[in-house]
């Protein structure tokens, strides 16, 4: 479905719109990019670094850890708050493999969605993820590859926050939706583990960010808990950012210390922003 994203999206070198043709997207100054036989395409320019990019293996470990329905209470309560925005174009901002995006137009049937990831092997999944949604690689912290006020909602779960650049995207009156995670997400886990932590003050360092570009709506704290077995915990930690930096050989060690299953607190917060003038 890239084609019928595409009347929103630019060329990442000149700024122009992009238009189909075959299997390539192309502007008017002469700028061509290829769509990949999965159905994503490239829109990095060609000085830009994949840095730490999802790999492979995180992107199987996420596809079959949200697959089982760990984070159904954020992907549920996310489609729902976007849906009540009416939404006709939703900009999923580090997409993943497109599993929230997916959730929301399930919930919005009149919309499509373009799911934007710097990973090559996430968009690969994001492409396929639903029918109404297209996948372009494309690096948060740079210009996004898509025209001023084309989206009605912007989404951002677990991904580095563009506060300029969301609010550029985003039309007039559109939100800004955040999914993040609490100080109490994976509890006894992050220290069991020796995974990341969470900061203290994350929730207030991000509305601080987004000042000047976004004003808070609503937040909603969300809190579930999930019985895993050692193979889900390490397929979790897989798929995020502790998989950088917890070996696996130290990961299995730590975890014969735990019980096997292990109720594990899943903690988020929901925020919701209104672009301001």
């Amino acid at each position: 479905m890239l084609a019928d994203v595409v009347r929103h999206l630019v060329c990442p070198v000149c700024g122009a719109d992009l238009e189909h043709a075959d299997r390539r997207l192309l502007c008017p100054g002469g700028h061509t990019f290829d769509i990949a036989r999965q159905g994503y395409a490239n829109l990095l320019p060609g000085n830009a670094r994949p840095g730490t990019a999802d790999t492979p293996e995180m992107v199987r470990a996420r596809e079959e850890f949200l697959s089982a329905g760990h984070f159904a209470v954020p992907a549920d309560r996310l489609a729902w708050s976007v849906s009540t925005a009416g939404p006709s174009f939703v900009l999923d901002a580090g997409a993943g493999t497109g599993h929230y995006l997916s959730a929301t137009l399930d919930r919005s049937p009149d919309a499509i969605g373009l799911a934007l990831d710097i990973s090559k092997h996430a968009a690969r999944r994001a492409a396929k993820a639903h029918p109404r949604a297209g996948a372009v690689v494309a690096d948060l912290w740079r210009p996004l590859p898509v025209r001023d006020g084309a989206a009605d909602a912007v989404m951002n779960v677990f991904a580095p926050r563009n506060a300029a650049e969301f609010h550029r995207v985003l039309r007039d009156d559109g939100l800004l939706f955040t999914v993040t995670p609490s100080q109490r997400h994976l509890g006894p886990l992050v220290d069991a583990l020796g995974l990341l932590s969470i900061d203290k003050r994350k929730t207030e360092r991000m509305d601080a960010a987004l000042a000047g570009y976004f004003k808070l709506d609503s937040r909603q704290e969300l809190e579930t808990e999930a019985v895993l077995s050692h193979d889900e915990i390490t397929t979790l930690v897989g798929m995020g950012p502790s998989a950088h930096h917890v070996p696996a050989e130290q990961l299995s060690e730590r975890l014969v210390e735990l019980a096997d299953p292990l109720p594990v607190p899943l903690a988020f917060v929901l925020s919701t922003y209104r672009r301001l003038e």
